[in-house]
């Protein structure tokens, strides 16, 4: 795949196509209340940990992006079950703490949806690593969202993330990239991302009419988002799995 993957720090005048990504991610995933603590200060703290995957024959967008980010974490504590949100946290105290940091996060790895199903996405979790090397570090996490789990979305996470192939691989497929990678998995973050919203914003943001109380399933998502009409809100909390890979 004849490819240019840099970093934003590298080139940041290519800062403008991390944003051509419209339709990658469904709506209501753009409103994880933590994200703006990451999303908005990235290309401007954290350029470093940021890649874009650049097509020399359309070079007026990003194919693929990804970004990371570096926190402090002890060695000897369990990943948090607060996962993605939890790491965005913990980077953002650390940067205002001036706390040293020790390892790297994965936050996101997005492929143009016409680019996908073309190895693209291991690809990009391998400059990922190596990136995260070059920079010093020696272990990268990742709240790892997989791909598959939207089709079984009232399955528990746990069960889940035991499901293999006959050859031992994860069944799910964006997990069976981290373990072909040298990933291991490491547990279930159970609620790496919660989206609180009112049921106009959820109807707004999925089409659906969000009218009875209870679990209502949007596509998607990897599990129900529980409905509550009478306090007019509708939450959704999402189970990421904990990958770690040793670089």
């Amino acid at each position: 795949m004849d490819l240019d993957i840099v970093t934003l720090a590298d080139r940041p005048d290519l800062a403008p196509l991390l944003d051509g990504f419209e339709a990658a991610w469904p709506e209501f995933m753009s409103w994880d209340p933590m994200a703006s603590l990451y999303y908005g200060v990235a290309h401007e703290l954290y350029p470093e940990f940021i890649l874009l995957a650049l097509d020399p024959a359309q070079p007026e967008r990003a194919v693929a992006r990804a970004y990371s980010v570096p926190l402090a974490w002890k060695e000897e504590d369990a990943l948090p079950d607060g996962g993605w949100d939890r790491v965005v946290q913990r980077a953002t105290l650390n940067r205002l703490a001036g706390t040293p940091t020790n390892i790297v996060s994965a936050l996101e790895i997005c492929i143009q949806p016409d680019r996908r199903g073309g190895g693209l996405s291991a690809r990009m979790l391998a400059e990922m690593r190596d990136n995260a090397g070059r920079l010093g570090y020696d272990t990268l996490i990742a709240p790892v969202r997989p791909n598959g789990k939207h089709i079984h979305p009232d399955l528990p996470m746990s069960e889940y993330v035991t499901q293999t192939r006959d050859d031992g691989l994860p069944v799910d497929p964006w997990l069976r990239v981290h373990v072909r990678a040298g990933g291991r998995i490491e547990g279930v973050a159970t609620r790496s991302m919660v989206i609180p919203g009112t049921l106009a914003e959820w109807r707004r943001w999925t089409g659906l009419p969000f009218d009875t109380t209870g679990p209502v399933h949007v596509p998607q998502a990897l599990a129900p988002v529980h409905c509550d009409v009478t306090h007019d809100h509708a939450v959704y909390v999402e189970p990421n799995v904990w990958v770690r890979h040793r670089l």
